[in-house]
């Protein structure tokens, strides 16, 4: 009688040697690469030189990624598991001899997720970027700068309540010159496991011969769970390093920035991703108070997810009131998912001309809209072809998945703001947001699974409700109650994924000073990944006897 419990501890910890009860910290890498030949760098240098003077100047342009994600990103970790089709590990060390030996950019920076960077993984990314630079060479002539930075990542359930993500890129390195942690934004669902728990012991079974890669996963879940939050009341100078500090909007980002007087920028970035980003959601709420011109100066245009420069006036979901939303009718060169979902209800139906149908029709629509970015799991049954393209802008340059109009470059430019000095001016730029530690990725399309991210549709969001079978009628869904794995169509939104993009500088030189200074003044542009030269100067600006006023500067002018 006795020896049955004995042996099921024996068995527990057979089973414990066999699949193991912990992980490891995933460390930061070790960059193996070492600065370019001389006659690369100097290559450059000469030929855009030389396409420049032809032009009139003596700046040369620089490429550079200022979006890069490495597995120290959750997303990016969940993303790199085998079962999901990843390929292992991809720390900081790994965006560094990317950028220099595959993409060959000049400059990138590195921009995890805040919301899952421990105190110990923020410190050896600071390390890994002063690693980088430091195997560049001279530092008034380097062959890559890296920059320091990471991503505000705030998503909201109503277009009220979102400002969306933001890249945080900071100029200096140093410790003493940099923030003691990222500031994320409030997001509880990070702290909620996107699997299960029993897959603890059901992947590492699926997959035992990479059985550790899973333990390592649950480990780094463990880890940004176990980080208590940072008190709110308490200033940002004077909190201690072993927290997490969060805030709600992008002006209390902004304030926390300014009290720890560094050089940084604050980059909006996927915007128009109907991925996270709200129906309905207009870039009103960016302005105002929260909105800062003097840091929030670049656009992040393009991306690996697509465009985000192009104004439509067709609308995902129709606003009648403050808290009342419809579904818009079609148009010829755009259907609302809302509709969508009705369409595919209807379909179902028996007699798709009867009372009942019709009624489950508009029930369908208003379900997906109630329900926001997971109105996709208001069908039950529904396939990813089922959706056609709707939510698609048909007539975009390559557009984010679910195009959201309302919060694109053209709209930020049109929309005042609410006092003086308010209006967005905004200098564009492409980056990647690879998830890879692939810097640069666009710079060839092949390897789609490894290049560009679309295993993120296995990582986050199969689509459906679960239910294999096709309901009849459509079902209501509350957005809170879901994790955020359930939230995003992530399946169908991987379909549209691409390659990346880059941000171009226009710079006196290759030194970091040099390319943060033409940062600052706005002096860049976006590509859809090829290396294109562009020059685009005011040649006759009133008032600066006749010096040109390059891209990015500000001039009045009452005459053309």
């Amino acid at each position: 009688m006795r020896t049955r419990p004995r042996a099921h501890r024996n068995a527990v910890v057979a089973l414990a040697i066999l699949f193991g009860c912990s992980g490891v910290h995933e460390p930061p890498g070790t960059i193996t690469s070492t600065r370019q030949a001389e006659e690369v760098v100097a290559g450059r240098a000469a030929s855009q030189l030389e396409s420049r003077r032809r032009a009139g100047g003596s700046k040369q342009i620089l490429f550079g990624d200022l979006h890069v994600h490495s597995t120290f990103s959750m997303d990016a970790f969940a993303l790199s598991l085998p079962l999901r089709g990843g390929e292992g590990a991809h720390p900081p060390a790994d965006a560094c001899d990317f950028a220099r030996v595959c993409s060959g950019l000049d400059f990138f920076s590195i921009n995890d997720h805040a919301e899952s960077i421990t105190e110990r993984h923020w410190q050896e990314t600071k390390e890994s970027i002063r690693a980088c630079n430091a195997t560049s060479g001279d530092p008034t002539n380097p062959d890559l700068v890296a920059f320091l930075g990471w991503e505000w990542t705030q998503v909201g359930t109503t277009p009220d309540d979102h400002f969306g993500h933001k890249n945080v890129v900071l100029l200096e390195t140093a410790d003493d010159r940099v923030p003691r942690r990222p500031i994320s934004a409030l997001r509880p669902d990070f702290k909620r496991l996107p699997i299960p728990s029993y897959a603890r012991l059901l992947m590492p079974l699926a997959d035992f011969s990479n059985r550790q890669r899973y333990r390592d996963f649950f480990y780094l879940l463990d880890e940004i769970a176990a980080m208590p939050q940072c008190p709110l009341d308490v200033d940002t100078l004077e909190l201690p390093l072993d927290c997490q500090e969060s805030v709600a909007t992008p002006r209390e980002l902004f304030d926390r920035l300014d009290r720890w007087e560094t050089p940084s920028v604050v980059i909006p970035h996927g915007t128009t991703w109907g991925l996270s980003t709200p129906p309905g959601t207009q870039m009103a709420s960016q302005l105002g108070v929260n909105h800062d011109p003097l840091r929030q100066t670049l656009f992040e245009i393009y991306s690996g997810h697509g465009g985000a420069d192009e104004y439509r006036s067709w609308q995902a979901v129709k606003r009648d009131g403050d808290d009342v939303f419809r579904c818009p009718v079609p148009s010829e060169d755009y259907e609302p998912c809302c509709w969508r979902a009705g369409e595919i209800i209807r379909a179902r139906c028996e007699d798709a001309q009867s009372p009942e149908c019709q009624a489950r029709v508009a029930k369908a629509r208003q379900h997906y809209v109630n329900a926001g970015v997971a109105g996709h799991q208001t069908v039950p049954g529904a396939t990813v072809e089922d959706w056609l393209d709707c939510g698609q802008c048909r007539d975009c340059f390559l557009p984010a998945f679910d195009y959201r109009p309302g919060m694109s470059a053209q709209y930020a430019l049109a929309e005042g703001g609410k006092g003086p000095g308010q209006r967005m001016r905004l200098g564009f730029i492409g980056s990647s947001d690879t998830h890879s530690a692939r810097g640069g990725k666009g710079y060839k399309e092949l390897l789609r699974r490894k290049m560009i991210d679309a295993g993120l549709g296995a990582t986050f969001g199969r689509g459906g409700s679960g239910k294999s079978q096709a309901d009849p009628e459509s079902k209501p869904i509350e957005l809170a109650d879901l994790p955020l794995d359930q939230r995003r169509f992530g399946e169908r939104g991987a379909s549209f994924l691409v390659g990346g993009g880059l941000v171009a500088v226009h710079a006196n030189g290759r030194d970091r000073n040099s390319i943060w200074d033409a940062v600052q003044a706005r002096e860049v542009y976006g590509t859809s990944g090829p290396r294109i030269l562009l020059w685009f100067d005011l040649l006759n600006p009133p008032g600066t006897r006749g010096v040109p006023v390059p891209m990015g500067g500000e001039v009045e002018m009452d005459r053309t």
